[in-house]
């Protein structure tokens, strides 16, 4: 997907020579004669005009099939790479990999002194408290109300009759009709992702967006990441809680209900009408499927089939969870009774 410009500007296109110079990478013969380089993208989604990168076992075959005109790799991979993708040779293919995109995908700003920037459209009947900032190009629906303190940030679409609590902070987001966002929710700020680099640990690049479709609710203090290439969607009516954590590439279907302290990982799925109780954790690239429910504290590290309940830690069936929660009850009762004893 390539970045959205309503968030990002596009930088000057690189030439391989250039880039390389950029990352301190070293290039690898191949046919780069006036390739310039206009964009990142993960190898799936790469093509001539991008540079990728390779990283980590099992992906030489993604390196195989990219159509990326060029890709950061280790040195024992370049061969895997296909005709017409130049390799950059590095130790370092992520740091490479963000140190390019911070140059091609610079993000945009809110300069100037206005608090609501110039080219702003806000439509007529919404409210704006005290102290509010909104960002270039942004654009706030009929009927909305955005609370004292709230920041828009630049691009960020609000649909009509939606409420923006009081130190709201949204970025990198496009909101539908009817949504509520309570005081101190963070919408679409980076997600966690970090990588070795020469000099330490970087941040690697969070290109996507956040989508929040009409009629959702993000409580007090929750944090719902943009994605790192795909967007973050939360679907329609869907009704989180306060201080809830939901990270980058999430999908989260229609009419679904999270409680206080959940923590959604990377990449999760969950389908719609789910319900998932407090401080329930959902470890990485997992699905959740339609109509399941987490009991509170639940520490999701399987996929869960549609339509069951699961509980425990690490979460289980709840029929198999109970079970297995009488038993040790029963065992640690007769194991206090012999003691007891002697």
């Amino acid at each position: 997907m390539t970045p959205d410009p309503r968030f990002y500007d596009r930088g000057e296109a690189l030439e391989l020579e250039a880039l390389a110079r950029l990352t301190g990478a070293r290039l690898i013969d191949g046919p780069r004669t006036g390739r310039r380089i206009e964009r990142v993208a993960i190898l799936a989604a790469a093509d001539a005009a991008c540079v990728s990168f390779c990283f980590g076992q099992g992906r030489d075959d993604d390196l195989a099939r990219t159509n990326a005109g060029a890709c950061f790799a280790a040195d024992t991979q370049a061969a895997m790479a296909p005709e017409g993708c130049v390799v950059l040779a590095t130790a370092w293919p992520q740091a490479a990999y963000a140190a390019a995109a911070d140059r091609l995908h610079p993000v945009k700003r809110h300069d100037g002194d206005a608090p609501v920037h110039p080219s702003a459209l806000v439509e007529g009947g919404v409210r704006l408290g005290p102290g509010v900032t909104i960002g270039p190009d942004a654009r706030i629906g009929r009927g909305a109300y955005i609370g004292a303190g709230a920041v828009i940030g630049p691009g960020v679409a609000i649909g009509r009759d939606s409420v923006i609590g009081p130190g709201a902070r949204i970025g990198f987001a496009l909101i539908g009709d009817g949504v509520k966002i309570l005081a101190g929710a963070v919408i679409g700020e980076a997600g966690f992702g970090a990588a070795p680099g020469p000099r330490g640990i970087v941040d690697m690049p969070q290109l996507g967006r956040v989508i929040l479709q009409d009629g959702v609710t993000i409580g007090a203090n929750s944090c719902v990441d943009r994605g790192a290439w795909d967007d973050t969607v939360i679907g329609e009516n869907t009704k989180i809680d306060n201080l809830v954590q939901i990270a980058h590439n999430v999908v989260v279907g229609r009419n679904c209900v999270m409680a206080a302290h959940t923590g959604v990982s990377g990449s999760v799925t969950i389908g719609d009408g789910c319900q998932l109780g407090g401080r329930v954790g959902i470890a990485d690239h997992l699905s959740i499927g339609p109509g399941a429910r987490l009991a509170a504290a639940a520490g999701v590290m399987r996929n869960v089939p549609a339509g069951q309940t699961w509980g425990g830690y690490p979460a289980r069936p709840l029929p198999i969870w109970m079970r297995q929660t009488a038993w040790l009850a029963r065992a640690a009762r007769g194991r206090v009774a012999k003691e007891g004893d002697a």
